[in-house]
């Protein structure tokens, strides 16, 4: 059996690719890397080693709606303090958000320009 590593990239489309590298930098603090070899798009912002490919959505093909998995949510893990350090950040960019305790872990819920959902979760509880 193989052994994976890790997440490497996780595709989303977007109705505006550089509104949308500016919130993931402004916001999440993700970093774009890889423009001078791809261009404009994808544009791949990271956290740390785990990158989210940003596609212009008017050059993807229209999905099937019977045959297309949703995707829920994308999950950032933080330690406590930045969990905390989230939060007032997001507030203070007016940026609405929910908590959640699921018992094991604290999340809070926001959206990106485009609608995705973005959880921030920590394991480090009080």
């Amino acid at each position: 059996m193989f052994r994976l590593d890790q997440i490497d990239h996780v595709a989303l489309t977007v109705q505006d690719v550089e509104r949308s590298v500016a919130w993931y930098r402004d916001v999440l603090g993700l970093e774009r890397r890889h423009q001078a070899a791809w261009g404009s798009h994808p544009a791949v912002m990271y956290a740390g080693s785990t990158g989210i490919a940003l596609f212009p959505a008017d050059a993807a093909p229209a999905p099937d709606a019977r045959r297309t998995a949703i995707m829920r949510h994308l999950a950032f893990r933080v330690d406590r303090i930045n969990f905390q350090r989230a939060q007032v950040d997001l507030a203070s960019r007016h940026v609405a958000f929910t908590a959640e305790d699921h018992g094991i872990s604290h999340s809070i819920y926001f959206q990106d320009p485009d609608g995705y959902e973005i959880e921030i979760t920590t394991y480090d509880l009080d």
